[in-house]
């Protein structure tokens, strides 16, 4: 029969065990702290880039398999510099190019694996080594997009008749001078492919183009006095169309807010 004086010495040895794994995992997390961010963290990083940013959104993403931040002994997410610049490319090309996250999925893996994303024409590109941890370059430079008519209907997922009816209706165009589709025209393709799929056709496109032509003649007369003033200063039509932009899209979700 055992000692039962041998009951005490297990019993501390356990402790100094436990005592051992606890001041570890302290460690752990603490280096962990100091190497990596928190949600919260990331997400001020983030918001001035991407105002509607949050937190549901950051997760959606995770669940989605677009990012795997890492995992505190506390169970809370740490997030790296990695996973935020990869978090900054998905919302970038689903802001800038309405990309459905399947293809942006793609567009990762091929990242992942050092080669440029299928399609973006030079807007990002790998670092040139494999590994999944990796984030892709940030889209923040805008490197110009120059794509063939092929390169631009693999990249938007339109048909050959499609684009070509964007063209006859002037919609999508090469951008001047070149052969060539640019950043504008590759958003147009695949926002109209994506809007056939609920029932917005040709006709809706039309009357779209007429309504943004006649708020380019619009403005171009009230900033006409203020470009003469300014020496033919370039910044002003830059400054302008991006307010002009984001007071439409104001509008426009204003109003469908009201209807839906």
């Amino acid at each position: 029969m055992p000692n039962s004086a041998e009951y005490p010495a297990s019993a501390a040895g356990e402790a100094r065990a436990r005592g051992a794994d606890d001041t570890g995992a302290q460690v752990s997390e603490s280096r962990l702290r100091h190497a990596t961010r928190s949600i919260g963290q990331v997400m001020a990083i983030l918001r001035a880039e991407f105002p509607e940013i949050s937190i549901s959104k950051i997760r959606f993403l995770e669940a989605e398999g677009l990012i795997t931040p890492q995992r505190a002994p506390s169970g809370y997410r740490r997030y790296t510099e990695s996973d935020v610049e990869r978090l900054r490319y998905v919302l970038s090309v689903q802001r800038e190019h309405y990309l459905p996250l399947k293809v942006i999925r793609e567009h990762l893996e091929q990242l992942d694996r050092g080669q440029p994303a299928l399609g973006v024409g030079g807007h990002a590109r790998g670092s040139g080594s494999s590994g999944a941890g990796r984030a892709p370059n940030p889209p923040a430079a805008r490197q110009p997009v120059r794509l063939t008519r092929q390169e631009l209907l693999e990249a938007s997922g339109l048909t050959e008749s499609a684009l070509s009816e964007l063209e006859r209706t002037q919609i999508v165009a090469t951008r001047r001078g070149t052969s060539h589709y640019g950043r504008d025209a590759l958003t147009l393709a695949i926002a109209a492919r994506r809007l056939a799929e609920y029932g917005i056709d040709g006709r809706h496109l039309r009357a779209f183009k007429l309504s943004a032509d006649r708020e380019v003649g619009l403005v171009e007369q009230a900033i006409a006095p203020y470009v003469r003033r300014g020496g033919g200063n370039p910044d002003v039509p830059g400054d302008v169309t991006q307010l002009v932009i984001s007071f439409h899209a104001a509008l426009v979700r204003t109003a469908m807010e009201r209807t839906i």
